[in-house]
């Protein structure tokens, strides 16, 4: 006799249905809709994206990509992985350069110096190298009279001796300051100096520098044309632009205010040296001071501004710097007063200019006639930088005609 399945005797519970297996087109479709959900939710993202990319920038794909990752909640991410990356590429330790720097006066013979050029600096490392800390006749003069700028090299520390750091120096008697701004930075537009530098007003470009980093990581403010791109905020190191072209540098609000022949103001972070002393926060790693960068005492590309006790105009800019070792080199050269500029190799440069009728074209290293120079030659970005549009604002230095 059979016996019957135990679920089906009468009285036996009923056994629960299995869930019916979605057919293959009902997969798609719940498939379609997610893919187009995701979609529409990284369209605002894509069209971002997309926009940095099909903008015209000096700025390679890499620079663009990482710094609309900054912009765009990333800032803490990308920190952290250029000081991973820097603590593990930090610079030798010992050593001699492998190149030193060179420079090709205006003239070959040169005029006498004027009397207030500087002694040489004050070398951080013992057993000086040929021409290290002299100063050295740079670029252009004005109509054959003295030169307007003069450069030299120094050793930023005495650990780090195959490292040299590369020195400009300009007095405000023979040269003019202007602040140009970026096509974004300080953002906005109707700027009327922005790059490119006009081809008209290049025969007087004696220089051109970096500024300090984005606004929104500088913990400070941006005034220009008689307008205010971010608010001036007190206490902040700040270089401070004339009507007459002159410059300073100082805490905002103190040594440095807004009077009515104040025509720019660019503020970043704290002044590295004030009243000739170094600041006593070198070695506090706090973004609150130095901002939500590259660590404080990260080797790494840095730059910086200052003036001396008679007003001249000192820059310095070189691999392998801390904050506080950038700040020993601007004191050392001679800096009362001083402040951290940008930092990293794509941000960090000094460009100095001459004229040569047979040299350069548009986009490379000038124009017919004028021709941009690195401070530095491992600095990475063409000369004529700032003879196409620049993301970024800077200095740029002229010939003072009265």
């Amino acid at each position: 006799m059979k016996l019957l399945d135990p679920d089906l005797r009468p009285g036996a519970a009923s056994r629960p249905a299995q869930p019916v297996a979605p057919t293959r087109g009902r997969r798609w479709t719940k498939l379609r809709i997610a893919l187009v959900v995701v979609l529409v939710a990284l369209t605002p993202v894509m069209w971002s994206y997309g926009r940095v990319l099909t903008r015209k920038s000096s700025d390679g794909l890499g620079v663009r990509s990482v710094e609309w990752v900054r912009d765009h909640g990333g800032s803490p991410l990308v920190a952290w992985i250029e000081n991973e990356w820097y603590q593990h590429h930090a610079p030798p330790k010992g050593g001699l350069p492998k190149v030193l720097p060179s420079v090709a006066p205006a003239v070959t013979t040169a005029p006498p110096p004027p009397a207030d050029v500087p002694e040489p600096v004050r070398l951080l490392v013992d057993a000086p190298l040929p021409a290290e800390g002299v100063w050295q006749p740079t670029g252009r003069t004005q109509n054959g009279g003295p030169p307007l700028l003069y450069t030299t090299f120094m050793r930023p520390d005495s650990v780090h001796t195959s490292l040299v750091t590369g020195l400009a120096w300009m007095d405000t008697k023979r040269v003019r300051f202007e602040l140009w701004s970026g096509s974004q930075e300080p953002g906005g537009s109707g700027w009327h100096l922005q790059a490119p530098i006009p081809v008209g007003v290049r025969p007087d470009l004696v220089a051109a520098f970096n500024s300090g980093f984005k606004l929104a990581d500088s913990r400070g403010g941006y005034y220009a044309e008689g307008r205010t791109a971010r608010p001036l905020a007190a206490g902040k190191a700040s270089m401070v632009f004339h009507a007459d072209g002159s410059f300073d540098v100082g805490a905002w609000g103190t040594e440095v205010t807004m009077t009515p022949d104040v025509v720019g103001v660019r503020q970043n972070l704290q002044l590295l040296v004030d009243n000739g002393e170094l600041a006593p926060n070198l070695d506090k790693a706090s973004p609150a001071i130095w901002g939500w960068t590259v660590q404080n005492k990260t080797l790494v590309w840095r730059s910086g501004v200052g003036v001396d006790a008679h007003g001249h105009v000192l820059y310095a800019a070189g691999n392998g710097l801390s904050v506080a070792s950038l700040a020993n080199v601007l004191k050392a050269a001679g800096a009362v007063r001083a402040m951290e500029l940008d930092i990293n190799s794509a941000w960090t440069h000094f460009f100095w200019y001459h004229d040569d009728p047979t040299a350069g074209t548009a986009g490379t290293a000038g124009t017919v006639g004028t021709v941009g120079n690195k401070l530095l030659i491992d600095m990475t970005k063409s000369p004529g930088l700032y003879f196409e549009s620049s993301s970024r604002d800077f200095v740029a230095v002229f010939v003072r005609r009265s």
